[in-house]
């Protein structure tokens, strides 16, 4: 107030340097702000700049990794930059998810995913690292249907054989699969509750230790992947499908559904980009990978394989995603409910 009185002049003075300061601080914030939103967009039109990690949550040689291995050279070809496969095996794909949702989502770091593992063990497991709603599908690629098999010298000739056998000695039949609240795991749940039998399951981090487990002797059975059950038919016996109708590639198996056991499961494989994703680099990632999914060449090899090619974008996959949470939300309750009585 002194001031004021005393010296007009220099108040006024001081008072105009202050809203230049203000009026100063508040177009360098704007244009900081306009900077870095112009920076993002050009990052996102001149994406892939760098090579790109794809993330395999299991072990080399299963399924997921087949496919990725095939995807490698196209994907590499299209989106011009190197695709480096790196595996993240353990809690039945969980580990690999649970590192996904904590990368930088810039599209640099991509991961396989399967459904119905990604619905399944945020659902039941609590703590997995991630939430199904965290893997942001690109695309959708490739289904194995999940089949019954014992080695080709097993006492089981049928399914009859075999649930008898489970029935008279319950918990003496060991089957492996791959993890725990998997499609495999919840296949396994499904016939102990319709055949009312038990049985003793063991787990493994990845559908190729699975096929180690039954073809050396260290268990009795195996829910096995389709394409597996292709390439080892030499060597065992698939007692049923669980598909809607019979499996192409193995005419001669029986469906469970046809034997009197309602249990249709596959597994659904594609690839999936950190939340927060700009939609403009999925977008890009979902054209590179669609455009391999729809190649003639590359559906013959996987049919040949014992894999059913599928081909499924972003907007797709999630609202797939949505209903299999849905209908498995439903079949968990019921076991859980069955279980208790």
């Amino acid at each position: 107030m002194f001031l004021q009185r005393r010296h007009p002049v220099v108040f006024a003075a001081i008072l105009l340097i202050a809203v230049l300061a203000l009026t100063g601080c508040g177009k360098t914030q704007s244009a900081d702000k306009g900077s870095g939103e112009k920076e993002q967009k050009s990052a996102t039109a001149d994406y892939p700049e760098q090579p790109i990690t794809y993330i395999i949550p299991f072990n080399p040689g299963g399924q997921s990794d087949i496919e990725a291995r095939r995807q490698q050279p196209y994907l590499e070809k299209d989106l011009g930059v190197k695709v480096n496969i790196t595996y993240k095996p353990g809690g039945g794909g969980a580990t690999g998810w649970a590192e996904l949702v904590l990368a930088k989502p810039d599209g640099y770091t991509l991961c396989g995913f399967n459904i119905p593992h990604i619905i399944l063990q945020p659902m039941e497991r609590g703590n997995t690292g991630y939430k199904t709603e965290d893997i942001v599908p690109v695309a959708v690629f490739q289904a194995t249907p999940i089949g019954l098999a014992v080695p080709k010298d097993s006492q089981f000739k049928t399914l009859d054989d075999f649930i008898k056998y489970a029935k008279d000695n319950p918990n003496k039949v060991t089957i492996t699969g791959s993890g725990t609240y998997t499609g495999h795991h919840i296949t396994y749940l499904q016939l102990q509750k319709l055949a009312g039998i038990k049985m003793t399951y063991v787990p493994t981090t990845g559908a190729a230790p699975a096929v180690q487990n039954l073809l050396g002797g260290h268990v009795q059975a195996m829910l096995g992947n389709s394409n597996d059950l292709v390439q080892h038919q030499d060597k065992i016996r698939v007692l049923a499908m669980a598909s809607e109708k019979r499996f192409a590639a193995l005419p001669n198996v029986p469906t469970f559904k046809e034997l009197g056991y309602n249990i249709i499961e596959s597994i659904d494989r594609g690839v999936a980009v950190p939340p927060k994703t700009p939609p403009e680099i999925i977008k890009r990632l979902e054209k590179a990978f669609l455009a391999i999914a729809n190649n003639e060449e590359v559906k013959n090899q996987q049919i040949k394989q014992g894999f059913v090619p599928v081909s499924m974008g972003h907007d797709e996959a999630v609202k797939y995603i949505k209903t299999k949470t849905d209908e498995y939300s439903k079949l968990v309750d019921d076991l859980k409910a069955t279980a208790g009585k």
